[in-house]
């Protein structure tokens, strides 16, 4: 019996021991989700789905954002033929976007577009967020454009993507709004419509102040 009880007693320090050796989980970085959840969206932007040759793309195309977008305590003009869906959610059910953190997409065969946004109380500079949402299948080109708009500190830039060869243009921006800190990136057929898009939704866009 003492025997028994001698090497019951060295088993379960030897499992003590081999717990308390083995790697503790480490808290996931919001950034590198964020930047999973980016690469998974892209990932799902079709690639075999031609552009109908009938719809025409003069230079520049205006693009009609009839349909507007209110959740998560903000609001953000879109095509009317086209809807956003929570990336966060559809990642992983038990976390989708919140007022703090999330992201949405919306894309049809001659556009898609994305938003992400995450709680940054006192935050002034958003070019963080730009970068985030650029992630490394975007290239930025030419200047970038600064303003302050509305009272919100606000950058855009032009990128080429290597997303999608169908849609090979596009443009990204990022904005501060009340606590928090949005970016919103374009991919679209020809070069001159994103820059007009982001100012009609820049336009529409409320956050609830």
């Amino acid at each position: 019996m003492k025997k028994q009880t001698a090497l019951n007693l060295t088993l379960g320090l030897i499992l003590f021991l081999l717990a308390a050796c083995s790697p503790k989980p480490e808290t996931p970085d919001p950034n590198e989700l964020v930047r999973q959840s980016v690469a998974a969206t892209l990932a799902a932007i079709p690639t075999t789905t031609a552009i109908p040759p009938s719809t025409p793309f003069p230079s520049p195309t205006p693009f009609d954002l009839a349909g507007l977008f209110c959740e998560y305590h903000f609001c953000i003009g879109h095509p009317i033929d086209m809807a956003f869906f929570d990336v966060s959610a559809q990642q992983n059910p038990a976390a989708p976007s919140s007022y703090g953190q999330g992201m949405i997409a919306a894309l049809n065969a001659n556009l898609f577009i994305q938003v992400i946004w995450q709680a940054a109380p006192g935050a002034a500079d958003p070019e963080f967020m730009l970068d985030l949402i650029l992630g490394e299948v975007d290239i930025r080109e030419g200047n970038l454009d600064v303003k302050l708009a509305r009272g919100m500190n606000v950058m855009y830039t032009a990128i080429t993507s290597t997303a999608t060869t169908l849609l090979p243009f596009g443009g990204a921006g990022a904005w501060t709004c009340g606590d928090r800190v949005f970016a919103w990136k374009v991919y679209s057929p020809q070069a001159e419509s994103a820059g007009l898009l982001f100012e009609e939704m820049l336009a529409r866009f409320t956050c609830g102040l």
